[in-house]
């Protein structure tokens, strides 16, 4: 019998791939990133997190839900610093990816290829219903993508928007309930 190492060799072959998980505030996009990752923890594989360092709401460097649910983190700066930091990891988590500058994609990219399983959270809209920084160009290139719904805090539906509560026209203006609401389609427009 004549094997095909080509082809064995190639079914040996760690696969990386690319999950994000999106959605509006409060709709627990960092419970569910920190559930895979508890997953993937669980089933003894190296496991690495990072977050934006603008993100400082709950914690300078752990991931923490709105929950109180965390993990320690690596606080980056740019997203080519996840290349250094997790090039060890069979896992990389990100929270906020909204956050990151531009060379998030082509991050997550290599990561992938190099056969890392890489898992994001981030806002898909923002506080204007507009696509927030690269989380389109994320989800196009992810193999898989869910999207999350918070409740709407007006009427109970499923809540899309993350609706800002102060006037404030900055794109990035880090919050919590003080700041703002999920609310679905109807409530947002009216």
């Amino acid at each position: 019998m004549i094997k095909n190492t080509e082809n064995s060799s190639l079914r040996n072959a760690k696969v990386g791939s690319i999950e994000v998980i999106c959605g509006s505030m409060f709709s627990g996009k960092t419970e569910e990133l920190l559930r895979r990752l508890k997953r993937a923890q669980i089933a003894k594989l190296d496991v690495q997190i990072f977050k934006p360092k603008t993100d400082t709401r709950y914690h300078e460097t752990d991931v923490v839900s709105h929950n109180a649910n965390s993990a320690q983190a690596i606080s980056v700066e740019t997203a080519s610093a996840i290349l250094i930091y997790g090039s060890n990891a069979h896992v990389i988590g990100i929270d906020e990816a909204q956050f990151f500058d531009d060379e998030l994609p082509i991050v997550c990219q290599q990561l992938a290829n190099k056969g890392i399983r890489v898992i994001l959270a981030g806002l898909d809209m923002d506080f204007e219903g507009k696509p927030f920084g690269t989380m389109p160009i994320l989800m196009a290139i992810a193999e898989e993508v869910t999207k999350v719904h918070a409740v709407c805090m007006r009427c109970g539906d499923s809540a899309l928007y993350s609706y800002r509560l102060v006037d404030n026209k900055n794109q990035l203006l880090l919050g919590e309930k003080e700041n703002y609401e999920p609310l679905c389609r109807t409530c947002y427009n009216n």
